[in-house]
């Protein structure tokens, strides 16, 4: 069979340290926000001539983290609580023969910082490090398909899941300056529920860790509430 090689364009920063917490999908939760940062030989601003025209855009990225690790003709898609197996090529599942995804994002803006070119993008669905091997702008009148069918995935995941934040997770988002909705984002965050299916299961409180941007969120879940016990910032 033919095989292609293909340039990475550019590198996501996000806030999504680990794929523990992301989304399933792009656009579910719009605070999360980033920055595509163009590799060296793509950093002429003629690239992006003509792209702030354009609201959202497609980005065709590599699933680097899982990219060694082969492909299953048969997947079990979160959706379907990870009890139903599905043909890969039914899903967007990352064990793909080739590990390549696809990301619609908001453009929020071209900006150059230390000599770097970069797009800033929200409602991102992208491991930090995720390289970007192509850019489309996103064309609502072929790309938007009110009629289509979306199989299993018909509509938006919806969960009765509630958050609330002790004193200090909630005094450490007011007084941290740099991102403004962040409790709204970790509340986002919690509410889609990031848990193994196995674990959504289980009876009794349990207690999870992640990181978002540079700070690690401590919180507890009971049932169907999440309550975020601590937050911490990194060291540099």
């Amino acid at each position: 069979m033919p095989s292609y090689q293909f340039n990475v364009v550019g590198y996501i920063q996000s806030p999504y340290k680990q794929k523990f917490a992301i989304p399933r999908q792009p656009g579910l939760i719009a605070e999360a926000t980033g920055y595509l940062v163009l590799e060296e030989d793509y950093s002429d601003e003629a690239i992006l001539r003509g792209i702030d025209s354009f609201s959202h855009l497609w980005l065709l990225f590599v699933f680097h983290e899982t990219a060694d690790k082969g492909w299953s003709p048969m997947v079990r898609p979160p959706r379907l609580g990870g009890n139903a197996r599905k043909g890969v090529f039914a899903t967007r599942a990352t064990f793909r023969p080739n590990p390549v995804g696809l990301s619609v994002v908001k453009l929020e803006g071209v900006e150059r910082k230390n000599g770097k070119l970069m797009l800033k993008i929200s409602g991102i669905d992208l491991l930090d490090g995720t390289p970007i091997i192509d850019i489309k702008p996103y064309l609502p009148y072929s790309d938007a398909l009110p009629n289509a069918a979306g199989g299993f995935a018909d509509a938006a995941p919806q969960t009765a899941m509630t958050v609330s934040f002790a004193e200090q997770a909630s005094v450490f988002c007011a007084q941290q300056s740099q991102y403004p909705d962040l409790q709204v984002f970790i509340e986002k965050v919690l509410k889609q529920d990031p848990r193994p299916s196995y674990k959504k299961q289980r009876e009794g409180e349990q207690s999870y860790g992640m990181t978002l941007y540079n700070y690690n969120i401590k919180w507890t879940v009971n049932g169907e509430h999440n309550h975020v016990t601590e937050i911490h910032q990194l060291p540099e």
